[in-house]
């Protein structure tokens, strides 16, 4: 008699897994739990790992740009310092030192700016100092906008130079800066200063608004404004400009 073949379902198919997982005896049931906790502790680790490659990654990006951006700076800072200065000196210029010195200082100033000031002394002592190797040089740059009396102070020493005074005049204005940078109207004050200097005043009053005086300071000006100077004090050592020095002692160190 044949016999009929056993015949299976899909049902009894998938519950074989099933009953065999009943069948796994503690310990095995055990060590499955154990080695699925160690999957799961790989895969934590795993994207641990992956978010800490992410924070060096931006961390390393922000290093480099932060490099770049030091070195963008102090290239910017170094052609702060590369100006060419325009106008040669010439005979209408007012200068210190000998004529063939072997460094020319150029000085684009305002007789209303403290800084200005300060570097004044700055300067005496380097033309005392270096006066046979070094030749001083001013030229007028009145901020106008900020500085109200600068331009009429320009022209009060440039009056003084018609009779051979502009550096007394000069020093006279720098030393006495707080006095007569905050009147109203300095030019009583100025008046005293060149009688005090011998000047004939008469002469001083005539020449401080002639034309010939406003152009003289306006010359050096537009040179200034051509050159794109946009504060003082501004040097210019040997035709090409120079980082402000801190102290005499750098100042020093530039002349030499």
């Amino acid at each position: 008699m044949e016999e009929e073949p056993i015949i299976h379902s899909d049902n009894e198919e998938k519950m074989i897994p099933q009953n065999q997982e009943q069948q796994l005896t503690k310990r095995e049931r055990k060590l499955l739990k154990k080695q699925q906790k160690l999957e799961n502790l790989a895969l934590k680790q795993k994207k641990q790992s992956q978010k800490r490659g992410l924070l060096w990654f931006f961390v390393s990006l922000l290093i480099v740009a932060s490099v770049l951006g030091i070195s963008w700076l102090s290239k910017y800072e170094t052609n702060q310092g590369s100006l060419p200065l325009i106008d040669s000196i010439s005979i209408d210029d007012h200068t210190k030192g000998l004529a063939n010195a072997k460094n020319v200082l150029v000085e684009y100033s305002d007789f209303q700016c403290p800084a200005c000031k300060q570097y004044n002394t700055l300067l005496k002592r380097a033309s005392d100092e270096f006066g046979d190797k070094t030749q001083i040089v001013y030229r007028h740059f009145p901020l106008k906008s900020i500085h109200k009396n600068a331009d009429l102070a320009a022209r009060a020493s440039e009056a003084a130079s018609v009779q051979g005074k502009f550096w007394e005049m000069h020093d006279m204005l720098f030393d006495n800066q707080e006095s007569w940078s905050t009147e109203g109207n300095p030019r009583n004050t100025f008046n005293i200063y060149a009688e005090r200097m011998g000047i004939d005043i008469e002469q001083f009053k005539k020449d401080i608004d002639s034309n010939e005086v406003k152009d003289r300071v306006n010359k050096d000006y537009v040179s200034g404004i051509n050159i794109g100077i946009a504060g003082t004090p501004t040097f210019f050592l040997n035709g090409k400009q120079i980082n402000t020095p801190r102290s005499y002692d750098e100042l020093r160190d530039i002349l030499q």
